[in-house]
């Protein structure tokens, strides 16, 4: 990875993170380039010590790897100037929800080693997760690339199938905006009982930062198990959790993401 040069075309706020995690695990800033034609979005860029163009042509050019860091709405525009380029020895990342690589290729012709990726916001605090899908033209050194330059910013998942893609976008890439619903929601039940703001947010801060160290450092212990260590019988715990599967709150949850999922397939017929 030290070795390569990547390209970034988009300037928002995830190419920021991956940037940020690049530099942090060693990568020079003179191996980066990021294109966009806001030429704000690219001053923000420049207290990191990157290159930077608002010419997508340009960047494309200088990278052995490029991510197309732009929303799905606009890869076609984006797109456009960079399929004179001749991509056949570089690898292509897409990180656009609802972009098949099938349109990815009918968009840059000439590319051959395309991985799509499909990362969460927590990549913007380092704390990531990525699903990664490569084609069959990937070599085991790009798909190591690929690997790394999300694992900057957290952990990564790779998938057998590229259809997986949508289970990863409702299941993790759509997912902090479920916890911050639910968070949403804990906060203001927690008002109607009389605590302020204050209190309530700083209750439900710690609550869900130690229930994720729980999750994470005891990988032995099922979702379930961790639940019921919590779940006093006739308790107060257990109380709230009879209210929830009475509401039927899983079956709500399964059908929420399963709309997510529907929608990304939906994208990949429009894009």
């Amino acid at each position: 990875m030290k070795n390569t040069q990547i390209a970034f075309i988009g300037a928002g706020n995830m190419t920021n993170a991956l940037i940020s995690g690049l530099l942090r695990a060693g990568l020079s800033g003179e191996m980066i380039m990021a294109s966009n034609p806001s030429l704000p979005k690219l001053t923000a860029l420049s207290h990191l010590g990157v290159r930077t163009t608002q010419d997508n042509r340009e960047a494309a050019a200088f990278g052995e790897v490029v991510v197309l860091a732009v929303k799905p709405q606009i890869m076609a525009q984006a797109c456009q100037g960079l399929s004179a380029l001749d991509f056949a020895d570089k690898l292509v990342i897409s990180i656009a929800a609802g972009m098949p690589i099938s349109r990815l290729k009918q968009l840059l012709p000439t590319a051959q080693a395309i991985v799509r990726a499909m990362p969460n916001t927590p990549a913007l605090v380092q704390a990531g997760m990525t699903g990664l899908f490569a084609n069959a033209h990937c070599n085991a050194l790009q798909k190591q690339l690929a690997q790394e330059l999300f694992e900057a910013v957290g952990r990564v998942c790779w998938l057998a199938r590229e259809e997986e893609i949508n289970a990863v976008t409702a299941g993790s890439g759509s997912s902090p905006a479920y916890f911050f619903y639910v968070l949403e929601a804990m906060q203001t039940a927690l008002l109607h009982m009389g605590l302020d703001e204050a209190q309530a947010r700083t209750l439900i801060e710690q609550a869900i930062a130690g229930s994720a160290q729980m999750v994470i450092g005891n990988p032995q212990l099922s979702l379930s198990e961790l639940r019921a260590q919590v779940t006093s019988k006739g308790g107060t715990t257990a109380a709230a959790i009879a209210q929830f599967e009475k509401c039927g709150l899983a079956d709500i949850i399964e059908q929420g993401m399963a709309q997510a999922a529907a929608r990304a397939r939906e994208m990949e017929q429009q894009l």
